[in-house]
């Protein structure tokens, strides 16, 4: 079935309760009348409560109304939030370079305003030393505790051990600062270059002027001679 509401001659019933342009109640009027009036207004009539008895109809631009909830549902679509999960993988006995490198990307996800779920993979004899995946995550929460939170406490799952980090910014807010973050950006490099622009020296050649010949004065004639 369409969703779309029923429109002017669509609309199948013998009254209706009409609502005027501005939202003003006209009342209980047979659907000729209703349809009449649209025609005056230049207007549809739209069947905005079809279960009513009678249904309610409104007197609108539909064409116009139809575009502007577009509009509405793909900006609400934009700033929509969904909270994503990331994984990130770790061995019980990690090196500093490697756990550095993780922690970076855990500290990236909580900015971004995702869930991290950490997992610590036991190998072999690993598994007889649950302590220490669970001392490593301990110590990851402490590192990151200024984004994140444990959202889901160390559990042991099979081989491996897992946690939940959640951050403490909701999605919404970090892509707000991301997208001032990054029209910052963007307006430091448009000032970074009309500044490189104005204090460009101006592309002149230099003539140089003609050097007036100096006068030679003839000798003066010898009466004598």
């Amino acid at each position: 079935m369409s969703a779309e509401p029923r429109i002017n001659d669509r609309i199948r019933v013998p009254e209706v309760r009409l609502v005027g342009p501005s939202g003003e109640q006209v009342g209980i009027v047979p659907l000729a009348k209703a349809l009449e009036l649209a025609q005056e207004y230049d207007l549809d009539l739209v069947e905005v409560a079809a279960n009513a008895r009678p249904p309610v109809c409104k007197l609108m631009d539909y064409g116009k109304f139809k575009y502007e909830s577009a509009m509405k549902a793909r900006e609400a679509r934009k700033n929509q939030a969904h909270t994503v999960i990331k994984e990130m993988k770790l061995r019980p006995k990690i090196d500093p370079h490697d756990y550095d490198t993780k922690k970076g990307h855990v500290v990236r996800f909580l900015k971004q305003g995702d869930k991290v779920k950490i997992t610590i993979m036991f190998r072999g004899r690993e598994q007889s030393r649950p302590e220490l995946g669970f001392r490593l995550l301990q110590r990851l929460a402490s590192d990151v505790e200024e984004l994140g939170f444990i959202e889901s406490n160390p559990k042991q799952d099979g081989r491996n051990m897992i946690m939940v980090l959640g951050p403490h910014k909701k999605k919404t807010e970090a892509m707000a600062e991301a997208r001032e973050a990054q029209a910052a950006r963007k307006a430091e490099r448009q000032g970074v270059t009309s500044e490189e622009t104005s204090e460009a020296p101006a592309d002149e050649t230099e003539v140089e002027a003609p050097v007036a010949e100096a006068e030679v004065e003839a000798p003066a004639e010898n009466p004598e001679a």
